[in-house]
């Protein structure tokens, strides 16, 4: 029987912080008027796909839960006239999925002078070792039960709404949990050329990175033709014994014309891997073994075509929950 996944790493609106360019990984940034658009059309964009989402999770920080809170509520309009209703989750707002930790920086302008570790009170930014474990324990006790619990009858479709650079931080961490050999690009992605699948390029607001998972019974034999697979990092199968950086990772390059056409889901057996930077095998079985992921899109804003930043300043401001589009003022007439 097979099951599947789709997953859709999703970055946050736009913010007052970043307008005015300060730095604000723990501060509870607000999203600014053209913020609130652009996770308002990226609720619609989904809407419009047929997607219908099993799961939403997202940073605890309101720029992030009000941006999947636009994705729950778009959500929750009938597709149809027969008002059929269908049950939507509501969004788990967790610490784990926040921004990295800028510490002594937050706040403060990108090109000012920043104290340095002999100023009173001085705090060091949040380390990729700290953001690599609120990674895991997200894996671990969120999305990879998910794995086990898709079904054919109910397959999942999930939303992490984030932030950029532990979105990066997390995408790698993911990385290392598929099997060796089970990542594939899409043909649509194939011919764009990427330094390595770790290193995908960053998120605008509300950018997306769009995976589909799959797992299929061993007996089936069923491929994917079209689609290019490229190695994934070897991973280990416990969260104490990976690498807690990038480092050792390696370069999984992809050919800048990717015209053979190769299976997906060519998995390696199940030989004990060395992990980087441990000198013993990892035996036991991996966390998401059998499972192909393919990269249906990077950094996904199909739905920002078209949006211009409303002028005189207003897009940039803060967004006002209590403020009214002027078609609120106007009600819609019932067609007979």
């Amino acid at each position: 029987m097979a099951r599947s996944m789709r997953l859709f790493l999703v970055r946050h609106g736009e913010t007052v912080d970043n307008v005015a360019q300060l730095y604000a990984g723990s501060r509870d940034s607000a999203l600014t008027n053209h913020g609130y658009q652009q996770a308002t059309r990226l609720g619609q964009h989904f809407k419009s796909q047929g997607l219908t989402f099993t799961h939403l999770f997202s940073s605890h920080l309101q720029r992030a839960v009000k941006t999947a809170g636009k994705i729950r509520e778009a959500q929750l309009t009938p597709a149809s006239d027969d008002n059929t209703a269908k049950a939507i989750p509501d969004v788990v707002q967790l610490r784990a999925l926040m921004e990295q930790d800028f510490g002594s920086k937050e706040g403060k302008k990108f090109h000012d002078r920043l104290d340095n570790k002999d100023t009173p009170g001085f705090v060091e930014v949040e380390s990729k070792e700290i953001m690599a474990h609120r990674a895991d324990s997200f894996l671990d006790e969120y999305l990879l039960p998910l794995l086990g619990e898709a079904s054919k009858d109910a397959d999942a479709v999930v939303a992490i709404v984030s932030h950029g650079i532990f979105l990066s931080s997390l995408w790698k961490r993911l990385l290392l949990r598929l099997p060796h050999k089970s990542v594939a690009l899409s043909p649509e992605l194939q011919a764009t050329a990427r330094p390595s699948l770790e290193h995908l390029g960053g998120w605008s607001n509300t950018g997306y990175l769009e995976l589909y998972m799959t797992k299929t019974d061993p007996d089936d034999n069923g491929t994917s033709a079209g689609v290019h697979v490229v190695p994934t990092p070897e991973p280990s199968s416990s969260p104490a014994e990976m690498p807690a950086t990038d480092q050792g990772l390696g370069e999984v390059k992809v050919p800048q014309a990717a015209t053979e056409r190769s299976p997906a889901c060519q998995q390696e057996s199940e030989a004990p891997t060395r992990v980087p930077g441990h000198s013993s095998p990892a035996i036991a079985p991996r966390l998401a073994e059998g499972w192909c992921a393919t990269i249906l899109a990077i950094n996904g804003k199909d739905h920002l075509r078209s949006l211009k930043r409303t002028g005189g300043g207003v897009g940039s401001s803060r967004h006002d929950a209590s403020q009214k589009s002027i078609e609120t003022f106007f009600k819609r007439r019932k067609v007979e």
